[in-house]
């Protein structure tokens, strides 16, 4: 007999994996999407929306990250310092070219809940310019995107 209960996972019962994708020619925003939902646990059948059920992912070559179309010269970030006239503009290849983990951790914060629970998701994404990363212990499995 099939049960008539919705299932809601409980904060010990996750059990947390991790992921590792290679983001070398690989659209930013097809990246962070992806990458999204797994920190959300949208991929798992015991996703609850007010449960961190996500999992921890690795993104290397974030410096090879690929910006379509014109992108990289005429997209800007903004930020500002705080200061009159501390307005801060920069193009997204020069930002690629500095802080390449900056341009993907942007882009998937902003596809994450704006709450307390997403800030919390966030701590779970690890982005590393180059191919190495410290996480070999955790023997993180290969995600395509």
């Amino acid at each position: 007999m099939l049960r008539r209960q919705t299932y809601s996972a409980k904060p010990g019962d996750v059990d947390k994996k991790w992921h590792v994708v290679d983001a070398d020619c690989v659209s930013l925003g097809r990246l962070a999407s992806d990458v999204a939902v797994v920190l959300m646990g949208k991929h798992r059948p015991e996703y609850t929306p007010h449960i961190d059920t996500g999992d921890f992912v690795i993104v290397t070559n974030a410096s090879k990250v690929q910006l379509t179309g014109n992108k990289a010269t005429q997209k800007y970030r903004k930020h500002y310092t705080g200061y009159p006239g501390g307005q801060k503009l920069e193009t997204f290849g020069h930002l690629r070219e500095r802080r390449p983990e900056t341009l993907i951790e942007d882009a998937v914060r902003r596809m994450l809940p704006k709450t307390r629970l997403g800030r919390q998701m966030i701590k779970k994404l690890k982005v590393y310019p180059g191919t190495d990363h410290p996480h070999q212990a955790q023997q993180p499995a290969e995600m395509t995107v």
